[in-house]
């Protein structure tokens, strides 16, 4: 095996110009008119997006090393299980608002832009405050046990744009169109500058995915602190965000039992990190829980709730057919 290799400043440009080149082959090639995105298509973004970030693991084993490796494979299941969270609410979000399905891939898309480059100062700012301070990894397990509990037994809330801050703001400085005005986020409305209900849209769906990105951010941490490996996870995991939205959100009510799984991988997380071995812990409290079987208590933990989720909702369907 070949020797492993520092990461050098050039990974790093390298990484995220090759995304770049995808994100605008994506926009101005594949989806540059508007158009609704089918099942079978989103399907095969998904699936494709999935094998690049598993081709990209495969490469990190030679380049950083099979832990390294595995870390990145933990982390991006661990992003992309709780991004699922955040497709439900974006689904609530277009529905609250009534967006035309041939407009959403524009939304989800400049989203995404915005979510990439939110979690790279996140996780820059985040990475460095570990590397200083290695006793506020306690703070983040904490935070992700009570995160992870309160959305256990957390009631479904609805979208309420009327208490969203940035677009009160927004429409301080904007009026708002009462109408879509095809993919624009802007239009001119007596002779001023307008904002369009897409544009609301959008920013809802930033403004949700800061908030999703402060709970599964600190969780990557509990697997590995390495910069180059929180972010790369983090990025294939957004990355996939859109197209998975496309395949999940027709699906909703097969997935009723997705949060409680959700909430346990995140307690789950946070008490690994609690008890990860630390200059600052004593010794009976410490306790190493191998990468390895990180990845296989979160992935049983998703595919059970999956599972649970896909029985009731047959088991509803079944009843609702004898009865009629």
């Amino acid at each position: 095996m070949l020797a492993v290799m520092e990461i050098q400043a050039w990974h790093w440009i390298a990484f995220i110009g090759a995304v770049l080149f995808f994100l605008a082959l994506d926009l101005g090639v594949f989806h540059r008119k508007g158009h609704v995105v089918t099942f079978k298509e989103a399907l095969g973004w998904t699936t494709l997006w999935f094998v690049m970030a598993m081709a990209f693991a495969g490469a990190l084993v030679p380049w950083l090393g099979k832990e390294s490796a595995t870390e990145f494979v933990t982390g991006y299941i661990i992003e992309l299980s709780l991004s699922m969270d955040n497709v439900f609410v974006i689904a609530l979000i277009f529905a609250y608002f009534r967006v035309p399905r041939e407009y959403q891939h524009r939304v989800l898309f400049w989203g995404i832009m915005g979510a990439l480059v939110m979690r790279g100062v996140l996780i820059g700012f985040g990475a460095a405050l570990v590397q200083q301070f290695s006793w506020v990894l306690y703070l983040f397990g904490a935070f992700l046990v009570v995160t992870g509990i309160k959305m256990f037994f957390a009631d479904e809330e609805g979208v309420h744009p009327e208490n969203n801050l940035v677009i009160k703001l927004a429409k301080k400085f904007f009026p708002v169109t009462a109408t879509f005005e095809g993919q624009k986020f802007f239009t001119l409305q007596n002779g001023k500058r307008a904002l369009t209900p897409l544009a609301v849209v959008l920013l809802m769906v930033e403004t949700t995915d800061l908030i999703f990105a402060l709970d599964s951010i600190p969780a990557i941490f509990a697997i590995t602190t390495k910069p180059f490996i929180v972010f790369t996870s983090n990025v294939f995991a957004i990355l996939g965000l859109r197209s998975l939205y496309f395949v999940l959100a027709g699906a909703i009510q097969y997935f009723r039992y997705l949060k409680y799984g959700l909430a346990i991988v995140l307690a789950f997380v946070g008490v690994k990190m609690l008890i990860d071995p630390h200059d600052h812990a004593p010794q009976w409290f410490q306790a190493k829980i191998p990468t390895n079987l990180s990845l296989l208590i979160v992935v049983g933990i998703i595919v059970a709730a999956v599972l649970i989720s896909v029985a009731a909702a047959r088991r509803e369907a079944k009843e609702k057919s004898v009865v009629k």
